[in-house]
């Protein structure tokens, strides 16, 4: 895709459909000077260079991909315009691309009804869930996992409500005997089950949840904003095929959150939230007298916490939807790259006298540590921290994340570990760009090479 010719093509439509409405003097206090552009572009873009290159195969660090170039595209050409998707007014034809998409998002986890819309982010997403959860039970808490995203002990606070946080397993998912406990108390309104820890990309045994939140009266919520894309391989063929049952249960789920932004290949931020329940749609009634005017039908603004939101998101997630849908022959191509990349490289680590699994990847998040003699958690911490620079300072440069795992989850797991501190931090790649499926050897070679030095 030729980017360039592309976003010249944008330019020339906008213009064009500007022109239907005549010919108009642009006011001088807006006019730059072009020597004066240049010396700011150069500036500007010499100060861009400061960031890691998130868009090689060497780069299996944090979540950080670059958007499609489709992604791009729609969301130029429609920031050219710069509707706001918060009333029909400020954004038409981007907030019936928004609807669009939402019901293209809804339909992939299997909702036959629906409420929902995007948000700038997962956090704010996740925000909107906690508070209908609040408004449908009053003075009641949230569960979520130890693992769970901190987003959510953050938003119980913000909205004066409880959470309390449930231990995990041994493969970092939500422990259901501990869930039970819990529930027991009758404080809990809605447990957040996380499909894709972003520590480890841990997938809480949705469909196990279902029946014990069920039992207790509680609603679920889905934390999908990692993960949620991944629901396009469950049951599918070859190593990249998930076990089906966690995701196929997102469906009777109440909630659900999901990131475009991350595995929908969108430039940030592009979050969405999703309510089974169209009803929930009457703890966001509000007026605006002078927003709401040109249309009899429901508002984006009016079934959400957020006011302005970029038209240009939507635009961009409906016009890469058109092009790799949310299917399993369209966007679950991009992803089974990376589940495959992720399968290979714990294969790999398998067999290596350097490096050794954590625990084996559910989803793209590979963690590991270095072997060391002895092995001891304050001796894989330093390693571990040696290796992230090293890997990003020396040639050939390789560029990973850690994760720090506290001392009992580490017994769990490695209980010949010795355990002479609190915890330790251990590697962690994250290869969600599917180039990554075709580096991994290298990575892997490259990483190892670090473990020796």
């Amino acid at each position: 895709m030729d980017l360039q010719h592309w976003l010249g093509r944008a330019t020339d439509a906008i213009q064009d459909w500007a022109d239907t409405f005549g010919p108009y003097r642009t006011h001088p206090s807006l006019d730059v000077d072009d020597d004066r552009l240049a010396a700011v572009f150069e500036e500007f873009t010499g100060r861009l260079k400061d960031n890691y290159p998130f868009f090689h195969p060497s780069y299996a660090g944090q979540m950080l991909k670059p958007p499609h170039p489709a992604a791009v595209l729609g969301y130029l050409t429609a920031m050219l315009i710069n509707p706001n998707n918060h009333a029909l007014d400020g954004g038409p034809a981007t907030a019936a691309m928004e609807r669009e998409a939402v019901a293209q998002l809804a339909a992939m986890f299997g909702y036959d009804t629906h409420l929902g819309h995007l948000t700038t982010s997962g956090t704010i997403a996740n925000l909107e869930a906690l508070f209908v959860a609040r408004e449908l039970h009053p003075g009641r808490g949230i569960a979520y996992s130890e693992d769970a995203h901190y987003t959510h002990g953050r938003m119980c606070h913000v909205l004066g409500m409880t959470g309390h946080p449930v231990r995990t397993d041994s493969r970092g998912r939500i422990d259901l005997d501990a869930l039970e406990d819990v529930l027991r108390t009758g404080a809990i309104g809605t447990v957040v089950v996380t499909t894709g820890t972003t520590g480890l990309g841990a997938v809480d045994p949705v469909h196990e949840v279902l029946p014990v939140a069920e039992r207790h009266g509680v609603r679920v919520h889905v934390d999908a904003a990692y993960g949620g894309f991944f629901t396009l391989l469950a049951g599918a063929e070859g190593p990249e095929g998930l076990p089906p049952e966690p995701w196929r249960a997102i469906a009777r789920c109440d909630s659900i959150v999901v990131d475009p932004h991350k595995h929908g290949l969108q430039p940030y931020g592009c979050g969405a939230v999703l309510f089974r329940d169209p009803e929930v749609g009457r703890f966001y009634l509000h007026d605006s007298p002078y927003t709401y005017f040109t249309s009899t039908e429901l508002h984006l603004g009016e079934i959400s916490l957020e006011c302005s939101r970029a038209g240009a998101a939507a635009a961009a997630l409906w016009f890469t939807f058109r092009l790799l849908p949310p299917t399993p022959d369209g966007l679950g191509r991009v992803l089974a790259a990376g589940r495959r990349a992720a399968v290979r490289w714990a294969e790999l680590i398998a067999v290596s006298e350097h490096l050794e699994l954590y625990q084996q990847p559910e989803l793209d998040i590979v963690s590991y540590f270095p072997t060391v003699e002895p092995a001891t958690l304050s001796g894989i911490d330093a390693t571990s921290a040696r290796i992230l620079t090293d890997g990003m300072t020396g040639p050939d440069p390789v560029f990973l994340s850690t994760f720090r795992a506290s001392r009992e989850a580490f017994a769990v797991r490695h209980p010949k570990v010795g355990t002479d501190t609190d915890g330790a931090r251990i590697l962690r790649s994250v290869l969600m760009k599917p180039e990554s499926e075709d580096a991994v050897g290298h990575l892997h070679a490259r990483v190892e090479q670090l473990a020796r030095s």
